[in-house]
């Protein structure tokens, strides 16, 4: 079974979001005797000069886009036993700044779609999956089904939706020039609200639908969730499954995080060795009896942050330390700024991104709150319990899936969790989490061995994977039978 993995981005060699870490995760755990999977992705400018030294070029071809033609450049380099090819072109991805939000995405990626279709030959690789991954390459079912048929006829495609906030919407004109599409051709698939789609196109077009969660795909046929395509996903519901993204333990774990100022395998008395470092290093007081809630956040109104802003006055009246990294929305990035202010002593907002405070916060911090108002999947919580740290939650897509509300009594669950998107639901789960942190201490060390023992690799969820992508080749077989009878 040959597939290739169809991404925007991909750690080690660029990431904004969970996207990466599963086009970094799911191939490897996917690829055994039986599965040659490939990743392919944009050479953009700002992947390290390290990954760009060890690429060898592989070929390069020109990419016809209506009545100019652009340039396509082709290098290979082999990470963790995967085959990845970085697709070249300066001026679409030889620029600064970040991966998205620049004036001609629309183009960038339909070209880049393009060139991932037409690419095949120079590489000597046809797959029987193309497993494409939202907007950014949500296009290439369509072309597949229509432009290369003749080419790729037994090919047929996976779109997974990671967030279908993002939608890649753009006028009529972005497809008739870059895709040299006739009016005709611009069918309901692709309309939307006098404008074309290129996740409802990948929807239709493609021949399985996958979400990062089973919660989720559910409820996505929702207007809450669906962000004006749950009409089409409940259409299309009869080709979807939601499946749960792992996290690479080999990434993520403890026992060999380097970051750390103790690594630990279970050891409560490890962990407090890292929460007190912490403090320190941020410059708070450190009482062992002080729990510490961390946030490892996009500033987004999409991860709740509206909630904590509410009642965040109530949550430091608790005697919590609050430690908070992220960036996002400026007014999100100032109040915490403010609440810093008034809390000097007991709450660090670290206004940035680094990876080494990350696993930092998630070692040293006792609580790790996460109260989105929509969840695809959610990975912090996941790392969370991998690191003996305790979710407080808002139950909506892969939260929901992960996080079993504590019950003292059976000891059960791994977590905490609130229903409705309020305030005060949210700070009542806060108040009991902390308030078995300071008055219940073996019962918060059992719980915090609950967590240890979760375990949400990519075994499982790779394993499902392979049965969307047979049966999908199944129903291919199913198709050609019937065409020659």
């Amino acid at each position: 079974m040959n597939i290739l993995f169809a991404t925007s981005e991909c750690v080690p060699f660029i990431k904004t979001g969970g996207l990466a870490d599963v086009a970094g995760s799911l191939p490897k755990a996917l690829k055994d005797k039986n599965t040659d999977i490939r990743v392919v992705m944009p050479l953009y400018a700002n992947i390290s000069e390290k990954y760009k030294k060890k690429m060898k070029k592989v070929d390069e071809f020109d990419v016809g886009l209506n009545w100019r033609k652009q340039t396509c450049e082709i290098f290979s380099l082999k990470n963790d036993g995967v085959m990845h090819y970085f697709l070249g072109n300066d001026y679409y991805f030889n620029r600064e700044g970040g991966i998205y939000g620049h004036y001609d995405d629309g183009e960038r990626f339909l070209f880049y779609s393009k060139a991932v279709l037409e690419m095949l030959p120079y590489i000597d690789y046809i797959p029987d999956i193309m497993h494409c991954n939202d907007w950014h390459t949500a296009i290439i079912p369509y072309l597949a089904n229509t432009h290369y048929k003749p080419h790729y006829t037994d090919m047929k495609t996976v779109l997974t939706i990671h967030n279908i906030k993002y939608q890649g919407i753009y006028g009529r004109e972005t497809l008739f020039d870059i895709l040299d599409l006739k009016p005709e051709e611009i069918t309901l698939d692709f309309e939307y609200n006098d404008a074309i789609n290129i996740m409802k196109s990948g929807i239709y077009n493609a021949d399985w639908i996958t979400t990062v969660s089973p919660s989720y795909a559910r409820e996505l046929e929702f207007d809450y969730f669906g962000e004006g395509l749950e009409g089409v996903i409940s259409v299309n519901r009869y080709k979807m499954t939601g499946i749960l993204n792992g996290i690479d333990y080999d990434a993520h774990n403890p026992a060999k995080d380097k970051n750390l100022y103790a690594a630990y395998t279970r050891s409560y008395n490890k962990k407090q060795e890292n929460k007190e470092k912490l403090l320190e290093e941020l410059g708070l007081e450190y009482d062992e009896n002080r729990p510490v809630i961390g946030m490892i956040t996009r500033l987004d109104e999409l991860k709740g942050i509206d909630l904590v802003m509410a009642v965040g006055k109530e949550i430091m009246d608790l005697d919590v330390n609050l430690v908070l990294l992220g960036t996002g929305e400026e007014m999100y990035e100032d109040y915490f700024r403010y609440l810093e202010s008034q809390y000097p002593e007991k709450m660090s907002a670290r206004i940035m991104f680094d990876s080494k405070t990350a696993s930092r916060i998630y070692a040293g911090s006792d609580i790790m709150l996460m109260p989105s108002r929509v969840e695809p999947c959610g990975l912090n919580q996941i790392i969370a319990l991998k690191y003996g740290t305790v979710p407080v939650v808002r139950n909506t897509g892969g939260l929901g899936d992960t996080i079993f509300e504590y019950d003292e009594v059976a000891n059960e669950g791994n977590g905490f969790k609130f229903d409705d998107y309020n305030a005060h639901a949210m700070l009542f789960e806060i108040e009991k989490a902390v308030d078995i942190y300071k008055n219940n201490r073996e019962s918060w060390k059992k719980l915090v061995a609950n967590a240890f023992k979760c375990k949400y690799d990519w075994k499982a969820s790779a394993a499902e994977y392979k049965k969307v992508y047979k049966n999908t080749m199944i129903r291919q077989e199913d198709e050609n039978i019937l065409q020659l009878t």
